[in-house]
């Protein structure tokens, strides 16, 4: 192993053989302090011969470049480390400076990309913030027409407390619901009577007529039996009488069912009657309203003419008055004039 001679530093480090060569091209490190020329170091290096040389081997002005040099060595090493960790860099590859460049282009790209989408989201999301307003916008006007309907659905007050005073209207409504009040009682009677008359096999009535029935099948058997006896025409007479009672039932049924359809088409007519009688009521407060808007109009046009003719009555006095003024002033002047 062959080491240069020289003064040694107190950092004791040394320098392998490619960065002392480094020195000596560029012409920090003199060969013949060395005590062999650059040619013999060359055929050292590369036969192995030179392994490593002390700093101490250094003139002192090139201290600052060797740290510069180790420090610049230490930065690429870590950056080389960095990317031969790094997952971009394919398994079995060398690092090599393009494929370095490409990775990087290919960053650079989709950065730019990233950033037109990233424009792209942010013209969208002011797109829909002005959508979302004008919908906002809209939502309140709607909500501000359907108040104002509300108002325009909300009666009158003072219309209605006016009406409600109206005594001859109180009177007319008084006497229609006493009216429908007495219809109801009619049309509940007539109700509570067809449901008497109306009669199935599973209501208290026909119960009994299914009862009734069954009696009268089991005396037509017991008949059977007795006629047989001779005693015809004792069952003659009854059977006759019980025809005359079935009947009679009958026609009492008949006369109930066209009372209560009568009733029934009465209480319709009523109904349609009333009906009549508040429209016509409606129709008679609308014309009243409609008479005292041109009773009032009245009043102002008479009040106009009065105002009018008391104006040119006023006038005509004022007009007469200065007329009268005028001949008394021209009748004194006459007698003036005829003694001159």
């Amino acid at each position: 192993m062959v080491e240069a001679h020289g003064p040694r530093f107190d950092s004791g480090c040394c320098l392998n053989a490619l960065d002392y060569s480094v020195l000596i091209v560029a012409g920090i490190v003199n060969t013949s302090r060395l005590g062999f020329s650059y040619g013999e170091f060359e055929g050292f290096y590369h036969g192995n011969g030179v392994k490593h040389l002390h700093y101490g081997s250094l003139p002192l002005h090139a201290l600052h470049v060797v740290t510069e040099l180790e420090a610049a060595r230490s930065e690429i090493q870590k950056w080389h480390s960095s990317f031969q960790n790094d997952s971009f860099i394919p398994a079995g590859t060398s690092l090599e400076p393009k494929l370095v460049v490409n990775y990087l282009q290919t960053l650079k790209s989709s950065e730019e990309s990233l950033r037109e989408q990233l424009e792209k989201a942010k013209k969208k999301e002011a797109a829909f913030i002005v959508t979302f307003a004008k919908r906002e916008q809209e939502i309140a006007e709607l909500k501000s027409a359907v108040r104002d309907l509300k108002a325009q659905l909300k009666p009158p007050s003072m219309q209605a407390r006016r009406l409600l005073l109206d005594p001859a209207i109180h009177e007319e409504f008084t006497r229609l619901k006493n009216l429908v009040e007495e219809k109801e009682k009619k049309v509940k009677e007539l109700q509570d009577n067809v449901a008497a008359v109306n009669f199935t096999p599973q209501s208290k009535m026909g119960k009994m007529l299914m009862a009734k029935c069954r009696t009268l099948q089991e005396e037509n058997e017991e008949i059977g039996n007795i006629a047989s006896e001779g005693k015809m025409h004792e069952l003659t007479m009854k059977l006759a009488l019980q025809k005359s009672q079935n009947a009679e039932l009958r026609s009492q049924f008949e006369g109930q069912w066209y009372i209560f359809h009568l009733s029934l088409s009465l209480a319709m007519g009523l109904y349609k009657h009333m009906e009549g009688l508040t429209n016509d009521v409606e129709k008679s407060n609308e014309m009243v309203l409609i008479l005292q808007e041109q009773l009032e109009e009245k009043d102002s046009e008479l009040k106009r003419l009065k105002e009018e003719l008391e104006q040119k009555t006023q006038m005509e006095a004022e007009n007469n008055d200065s007329a009268s003024d005028k001949k008394v002033s021209d009748d004194a002047t006459i007698p003036v004039e005829d003694g001159n």
